[in-house]
């Protein structure tokens, strides 16, 4: 009996780490967003309640997170290394989903009062994506649909956007323009199951 207890508790903790593993795991196909929330049932709810909340694009905040973290809920930056391998610590405290500094996503907690955020769930990531892009509409005047100069806004700060740091950055411009391109796809493939997720999102009581 007592073995018999530990394989069907053996069977019951993998099948609770192979549930946990999904969960957080990245979505199979990260280039079509009806693919994403097709797999990832309760990621569309986030999304839906941030654009009803802040009025930012669902395809724009995919589109952030695309280029930021590939969907992985615990990116981090780089290692860096002393001589070639012995390690200092990362390039920065960059981390989660939208890869947020401690001090903006600080910031974050308490202008929304929202403490229990965490930056590895994607709910929160919205949310905050939501809200730093309706500041910075409030702030520098960038509509909420526009990709390219929110994503320059958004790895620039606000301060830097105004000093236009990234027109030294040809590689930054680079970048803003494959997340406006990717925006724009994340839209056109909303456009064509928008009905089936708002059919789904509706059942929800809230």
């Amino acid at each position: 009996m007592n073995k018999l207890k530990k394989i069907i508790a053996s069977i019951l903790l993998l099948a609770f780490l192979s549930i946990s593993g999904c969960a957080t795991s990245p979505p199979k196909n990260i280039n079509n967003s009806c693919e994403i929330f097709r797999e990832k049932d309760d990621w569309y709810d986030s999304a839906k309640q941030s654009f009803k909340k802040w009025g930012v694009p669902i395809h724009v905040q995919l589109a952030i997170i695309h280029q930021e973290s590939r969907f992985t809920h615990d990116a981090q930056t780089d290692m860096e290394y002393f001589l070639g391998f012995i390690p200092i610590g990362r390039k920065s405290d960059a981390y989660g989903y939208a890869q947020v500094k401690d001090n903006t996503w600080e910031w974050y907690m308490k202008k929304t009062g929202n403490w229990g955020a965490d930056r590895d769930d994607f709910e929160d990531v919205t949310d905050f994506i939501g809200w730093y892009i309706n500041y910075t509409y409030k702030t520098l005047g960038i509509s909420k649909w526009d990709a390219y100069s929110q994503y320059l806004a958004y790895h620039e700060g606000h301060g830097g956007y105004k000093r236009k740091t990234y027109l030294k950055k040809k590689w930054l411009i680079k970048v803003a323009q494959k997340v406006k391109a990717r925006a724009s796809r994340y839209r056109a493939q909303l456009g064509k199951c928008q009905k089936e997720l708002e059919s789904r999102w509706s059942l929800w009581p809230f």
